[in-house]
């Protein structure tokens, strides 16, 4: 049997040997613009006739596809219970605020999902923590077992590049700093874009994947190259031209012909909308019917179907779990 040359051999063990979490790891993105709310885009026009954008905003896109086999009264049974959960305080009133809560996590729901599934494959002591020594053995032990292999690869990604990359993450991620990961710390460095405290890694990873030259900047040409792969003395397309433009008067903030990280910060990670926050003042509006800017349990069992009825109420699996689950 012929040998295997080290670029296909690495080609291979990315594919067959790196865990899951590893090849969903968010490290390499063409879709640059990181959205704070996941699952949750624009608002589509006139949708208060079916309300799936509710639907998926309150009770998660998966879900919402199962909930509608239930009963308007079970629906409405099972609404009571979520509500319970969503006033926080126990006031008896769910406010925008605690509605705004429940919707962002209900659309991080499936990074934890993630992280479940993978979780074993790296906690290897069984101790309910992951160790950095964990992580790197599953994730590049064939690597540090076998470094003459991959010592003529080019290969942009390669374990040499990736491994002190992870091992920052891991440290930006260890808020204690004891070097093992707890779950939530572990979700972080899986999924840095979900976390505040992650975001200058994400800044940071960014500029380093598109930063060809090295200088520390973004020029236009790398900004595009990412984006699109120019075909010998073939035309840029419409898009590509569009995006040129929006490079030179939205990306490019102060017009030195380059992005440094505030702009690249400006770019891809917007701050100036919330749509778990406009989600939670729409469904407080169409819902309260006395006009005090909070819901009582009746207004909302009241108006049910905007929540959870009809056709989306995508709550089947969740609402049949242990809700300290979420």
């Amino acid at each position: 049997m012929a040998r295997l040359g080290p670029a296909l051999l690495l080609a291979l063990l990315l594919l067959l040997l790196w865990p899951r979490a590893l090849r969903a790891k968010p490290t390499v993105r063409k879709e640059r613009v990181v959205r704070p709310d996941s699952e949750l885009g624009e608002r589509p026009p006139e949708d208060n006739r079916s309300f799936q954008y509710d639907h998926e905003a309150f009770l998660g896109k998966e879900d919402s596809k199962t909930f509608d086999q239930l009963s308007s009264e079970e629906s409405k049974d099972r609404l009571g219970k979520i509500v319970d959960r969503i006033d926080n305080d126990g006031d008896g009133f769910v406010t925008s605020e605690e509605l705004k809560t429940w919707i962002k996590r209900v659309q991080k729901r499936y990074i934890y999902d993630n992280v479940a599934k993978v979780w074993k494959d790296y906690d290897r002591d069984k101790d309910n923590k992951i160790s950095w020594e964990e992580y790197k053995q599953a994730t590049y032990g064939y690597y540090l077992g076998n470094p003459a292999e991959f010592q003529d690869t080019s290969d942009h990604h390669t374990f040499k590049k990736m491994l002190p990359r992870d091992e920052r993450r891991f440290k930006a991620a260890d808020l204690d700093g004891d070097q093992t990961a707890t779950r939530e710390e572990f979700t972080a460095f899986l999924h840095p874009e979900e976390f505040e405290h992650m975001k200058e890694i994400v800044v940071l990873e960014t500029l380093e994947d598109i930063d060809k030259n090295g200088d520390g900047f973004v020029d236009q040409d790398e900004y595009i190259a990412d984006m699109f792969s120019h075909e010998e003395n073939g035309p840029e397309p419409d898009w590509v031209l569009s995006e040129r433009e929006q490079f030179n008067e939205f990306r490019d903030l102060n017009k030195d012909g380059k992005l440094d990280k505030d702009e690249i910060r400006h770019w891809i990670l917007p701050q100036d909308y919330d749509h778990a926050q406009a989600e939670a003042r729409h469904l407080v509006y169409e819902s309260d019917k006395n006009k005090d800017e909070k819901l009582t349990k009746e207004e909302i069992l009241e108006n049910w179907n905007m929540f959870v009825g009809s056709q989306a109420t995508n709550y089947g699996e969740d609402l049949t779990k242990n809700h300290d689950e979420l």
